[in-house]
């Protein structure tokens, strides 16, 4: 690959997810599109690259598109926003949400379903102590093939290892062979779309809690604080947001507030100015 075909693939993929590839990526390239230019008879990145500048179709271009921008997920993954979400929002929300007792919850990187399903498992064991509660889960995701694995709701014996508590894997899941298959009342807890960050999602209604948790450490400056702002006009006036362990609001967006002693909680400005969190 050369670095003029690099700076295509770079400038594609900036274009259509927001994707920003530096220059020591190159090998993320290999390790994703050459299997991907295999399976299409083309032996090489540069074929790959030819053959999308020559007018390839747009289910080639969606490939290439997902096949650069799907990212691992786990259950529970790095557990202090779970922990986070049951021990402060959680119960603060159901305390002022107590008459209407509903709640909406959207993962903006939803992948393989691994996070909004956890989250689901949580408002599981929740109603249980708390009947009456409506719960609606959005997951959404760039990538049309992660989505179906995800409604599938079904894993291998590694990725049910991965941060899944023994007891919930237990509760909630039966065996299928090698594999794991989650229940189907925690499968109807969440709704997936396929959705683009880059683009308006307005349409998907306001939430009272967002996890948009390691996608925007993808995106250049700009386009974070777009997806932010955009980001906060879904939020409820006393809703929380979840970042990753390494993004943040600061610098970004005056749109949200870190909240006190919560790692990757943050709360809109307006909440934040009673005294909700700190800047």
């Amino acid at each position: 690959m050369t670095p003029e075909e690099f700076g295509y693939l770079a400038s594609f993929l900036k274009k259509e997810s927001g994707l920003v590839l530096s220059e020591n990526k190159g090998y993320l390239i290999e390790s994703r599109l050459l299997p991907l230019a295999r399976d299409n008879g083309l032996d090489s990145i540069s074929a790959l690259v030819a053959k999308m500048r020559g007018g390839a179709s747009k289910t080639l271009l969606d490939d290439v598109t997902e096949a650069m921008t799907t990212n691992e997920s786990f259950f529970f993954r790095d557990k202090t926003p779970f922990n986070i979400l049951e021990e402060t929002v959680l119960p603060t929300l159901m305390k002022s949400r107590s008459t209407a007792k509903k709640l909406r919850i959207w993962c903006a990187a939803a992948s393989t379903g691994q996070e909004p399903y956890s989250i689901a498992m949580i408002l599981k064991e929740w109603s249980a102590k708390l009947p009456g509660w409506r719960f609606e889960i959005i997951g959404t995701d760039l990538s049309a093939d992660v989505l179906r694995r995800a409604k599938l709701g079904k894993y291998t014996q590694f990725e049910v290892q991965r941060g899944l508590p023994i007891q919930m894997l237990v509760k909630y899941f039966k065996q299928d062979g090698s594999d794991w298959e989650l229940s189907a009342d925690i499968r109807n807890m969440v709704q997936y779309r396929k959705l683009n960050l880059l683009e308006d999602f307005s349409a998907l209604g306001k939430f009272d809690i967002v996890f948009c948790r390691n996608v925007l450490i993808y995106f250049d400056q700009q386009t974070k604080g777009e997806i932010l702002e955009r980001t906060a006009r879904l939020l409820t006036d006393d809703g929380y947001l979840f970042l990753g362990a390494a993004e943040t609001v600061i610098g970004i967006t005056g749109s949200f507030k870190p909240m006190a002693g919560q790692r990757g909680l943050y709360v809109p400005a307006g909440q934040a100015a009673k005294g909700a969190a700190v800047a």
